[in-house]
């Protein structure tokens, strides 16, 4: 074969490779075509029995010189390729992706622009106890500069005899003492049909771990003008922590603060185990503002600092932990509270760190 020969050999063969990518785009506009059906007519995409169907006409047609079992096989990838493109066309982006707005989400809460690239704070006692108890703590938080105050009204426990909470009393305590110190005070919900009060009550709706998939509680949030800080479920995977997010988002409510919490694992060492690396993850993948709940994740008073120091590290917008006056005697998670001491500690040393590390 001549050098000639070969080169119109090989124009063919560019030629045919154009016409067959021709083909196939074409093709896979069809089936995009055939997806919005099926969606419309809530089908499933992928069917066994048409697949096989067009296999066996695609083989009675094989004139060779390939054997039937490698047509099988290219047209499988084709089809293959064909259903991942419908469901593509099916999962859009979510609305908290970086793909629908490229930005950050900032929030601004009293004055506090939470995902500003300024580090943020939420401090306060596990649960609402007194006026007197919450009081103290609001001073101190105060006095660290500090404007978001956490406290539990609703109190969903793992044991049904634990304390669950003043309810609707631990509500007006913190709002009178929120509004005594000029604090914004957040607090978790639990149930659908307390939302509408709560807004009356706080600045951030708290919607915490064993509650991440409560859809209708997610929806619930998301019908109400009020920021909404969702906590990552203790196993659950980033993805249905952000879907979870969507169903708040979706419903028109786009202030949403995600806060990991930590997970469950099978380690005893802590209370749970802080995925630290979903921070960054969570930040390239969505523009809601992160938070790292230190406590919660490690339940150790030793480890708050030292985990609240990566998460500023990592690129958390703001750090939540639990501070009592006196947590010997604290009616929930005694074991995991600072005391005002601890917490004013606790301040002075991020400050420095931040400062050495700016």
């Amino acid at each position: 074969m001549t050098n000639n020969e070969m080169e119109i050999l090989r124009n063919q063969m560019d030629d045919l490779n154009l016409q067959i990518l021709d083909l196939i785009n074409e093709r896979a506009k069809v089936v995009q075509q055939i997806g919005e059906v099926k969606e419309k007519q809530s089908m499933k995409r992928f069917d066994p029995v048409r697949e096989r169907d067009m296999l066996n006409q695609i083989t009675t047609h094989n004139d060779g010189p390939f054997e039937n079992s490698t047509i099988e096989h290219i047209f499988k990838e084709i089809f293959k390729a064909s259903l991942e493109l419908q469901e593509d066309d099916h999962r859009k982006a979510l609305l908290v992706s970086r793909k629908k707005k490229s930005e950050d989400t900032i929030i601004n809460v009293k004055g506090e622009q939470i995902g500003d690239g300024n580090p943020h704070y939420v401090m306060g006692p596990c649960a609402v106890e007194s006026y007197e108890q919450v009081a103290q703590v609001a001073a101190a938080v105060k006095n660290k500069g500090i404007k978001l105050l956490r406290g539990g009204a609703f109190k969903p426990r793992t044991s049904p005899y634990d304390f669950q909470g003043l309810g609707e009393e631990g509500l007006q305590i913190l709002k009178q003492v929120a509004d005594e110190y000029d604090l914004a005070v957040i607090s978790e919900i639990v149930n659908p049909a307390d939302i509408e009060k709560a807004v009356d009550y706080l600045d951030i709706i708290q919607i915490g771990a064993r509650n991440m998939q409560n859809f209708e509680l997610l929806k619930a949030a998301g019908d109400v003008n009020k920021p909404v800080l969702l906590k990552r479920g203790m196993s659950a995977t980033i993805s249905e922590f952000t879907n979870a997010a969507e169903y708040i988002i979706s419903r028109g409510n786009s202030n949403i603060i995600l806060c990991e919490r930590g997970i469950r694992t099978y380690e005893k060492a802590t209370r749970n185990t802080l995925d630290i690396s979903a921070v960054p993850i969570l930040k390239q993948e969505t523009h809601l503002p992160v938070m790292v709940d230190v406590t919660h994740s490690t339940g150790r008073r030793d480890l708050l600092l030292p985990t609240a120091k990566a998460a500023l590290a990592i690129g958390a917008d703001g750090v939540m932990a639990e501070v009592h006056p006196d947590p010997a005697v604290a009616l929930s998670d005694s074991a995991q509270q600072m005391d005002l001491g601890m917490f004013d500690n606790f301040m002075n040393e991020l400050e420095k760190h931040l400062t050495v590390h700016s």
